[in-house]
Parts: C-alpha cells; sequence; structure tokens
C-alpha cells in the first residue's frame, strides 16, 4: 500500500486536504461548508462515509467552516491540540464528547496504515500545527500557514515524497493592493503568510532526490496568480540547479476544484 492525497481546496476561501492508506482515510481541516467537501471528495470518488477522521491545522474559519457539519452528519472524530480545542469549540457547534480527542504539539500518532507527525508553525492562531504523513517510507508534507519557515521545521519536512506548501502572495502586489495596511503587515510579518519567493527559498533547504512533486497552496486571490506563483518558484528553483518539469513536478492547487489523487 501507499500514501495517496488530493488537495480538495486551497485558498483564503476556504483549506481542505485528503489523504489515505490502504483502509485509513483522513481529512485534514475543513474550511469549506459540508456540501462543498462532499462535492470535493466526489471529485476524487471518495465516500464522505468512509472517512476515518479529521484533524485540524488551527481555528481559522477557512480552516474549520464545515467542521462540525461534517462530524456530526458522517460520525467522525475530530483531533487537535488543546489550544485549538478551547478556541474553535464555540465556532463549530456541540460535538459529542466520544467524537473529541487530542493530537499534541511535536507528536507522532498512528491511524491505522499512517503515522502522523505534527509540528508548531508561526501564525496568529491559538496553537497553529501541520502535519507529516508517513507509511513504509514514503512521505508527504502539509505545509502552510505560516509567517516564516523556521530551521526547525525544514528539519522537520526535509526529504519529502511530495509537499503541500504555501505559496501565498507575490510581495509587490500586497504591497500596491488594495489591503489596509493593518492587514498587509499582518501577511508580511511572521505570523502571516509566505511568500512565492520564500516559498522557493525554503524548498532549495528541503528537496531531496526523493522528491516528485510539489504543490503550491493557500494562494492569495487579490495577491497572487497561479501562473506567477509557479514562475517565481520555477525561476529561484532553477537558479539553485533544481530539475523543475522533469525531475520535480510543480502543481497548482484551487480554492474551488480538487486535484486528482496523487499516489507516492
Amino acid at each position: 500500500m501507499s500514501l495517496r492525497f488530493s488537495v480538495l481546496a486551497s485558498g483564503s476561501t476556504g483549506n481542505a486536504f485528503y489523504i489515505e492508506s490502504g483502509n485509513e482515510k483522513i481529512l485534514v481541516d475543513a474550511g469549506l461548508s459540508g456540501k462543498k467537501i462532499e462535492n470535493l471528495l466526489g471529485q476524487v470518488d471518495i465516500d464522505p462515509h468512509d472517512l476515518s477522521r479529521i484533524l485540524v491545522t488551527h481555528e481559522h474559519s477557512d480552516h474549520i467552516k464545515g467542521l462540525g457539519i461534517m462530524a456530526r452528519r458522517y460520525k467522525l472524530p475530530i483531533y487537535a491540540n488543546e489550544k485549538t480545542w478551547t478556541a474553535m469549540e464555540n465556532q463549530i457547534g456541540k460535538i459529542p464528547i466520544d467524537q473529541k480527542f487530542h493530537f499534541d504539539m511535536e507528536t507522532t500518532r498512528t491511524f491505522g496504515e499512517i503515522d502522523v507527525e505534527s509540528f508548531a508553525v508561526s501564525h496568529d492562531a491559538a496553537d497553529p500545527m501541520f502535519y507529516t504523513f508517513h507509511h513504509e517510507g514514503k512521505k508527504v508534507a502539509l505545509v502552510t500557514d505560516l509567517g516564516y519557515v523556521s530551521e526547525r521545521i525544514k528539519k522537520t519536512v526535509e526529504d519529502a515524497d511530495a509537499y503541500i506548501f504555501e505559496s501565498n502572495h507575490d510581495v509587490s502586489m500586497l504591497r500596491m493592493g488594495r489591503y489596509p495596511w493593518n492587514v498587509k503587515r499582518r501577511i508580511l510579518g511572521d505570523s502571516g503568510h509566505v511568500s512565492n519567493e520564500d516559498c522557493a527559498l525554503a524548498l532549495t533547504d528541503i528537496l531531496t532526490d526523493r522528491t516528485k512533486r510539489v504543490y503550491l497552496a493557500h494562494l492569495s486571490l487579490d495577491n497572487n496568480m497561479k501562473d506567477l506563483a509557479r514562475m517565481s518558484v520555477t525561476n529561484i528553483l532553477k537558479e539553485r540547479g533544481f530539475e523543475v518539469g522533469s525531475r520535480i513536478e510543480l502543481h497548482d492547487t484551487d480554492p474551488q476544484e480538487a486535484t486528482p489523487i496523487y499516489e507516492v
């Protein structure tokens, strides 16, 4: 068996990620309506009744909008760290106690065929964390919603077969755009979001010969474009000697359309 995944939705309007191995089928975040998440799962032929559990990264609405609905409708256990649970409980409605579980920061838990490692990120949420997924030597890293990529994070996520990595904004577009300065400052700060350039520079430190795919994620609708993000990241990687397009493939993500299932 292998790891198979799809970026169901990615962006400021809603985020959801699906990964499976064997009978273990995990949804990470549910930041869209329950109906929309069901539709996105249907795009990749996944029946939501077959889901095993939901992991939560942090309590921002674009990550938990449909969390309560999905958990109640399909009787799914929810896993989040203690501070995230406290921050989101009033937003997701009543969850039965037997569906509420803690997943502590900087720990590894095994769910069926998948070992899931949590790690802290710098973002303006209560206690945000993301995940790497491991199965029989294969590794997939989910890395978005962070102001900067620390050396500790690089060490945790390096040498993965595939990355879902934040490429949120083009700095020039953001600086010249319509957002008020306090919002721009938040996005550009250490607890905000990673730019196209910083995404590429971080990737140059963590990509290895085993890496085959990078999905550019959480693109801003106002301050980025898919073509621009891909071009910016490609140019920097090529300058550093990476064979983009042949050995390493860059892929888009979308806020409304799931990526095809990919197997590592």
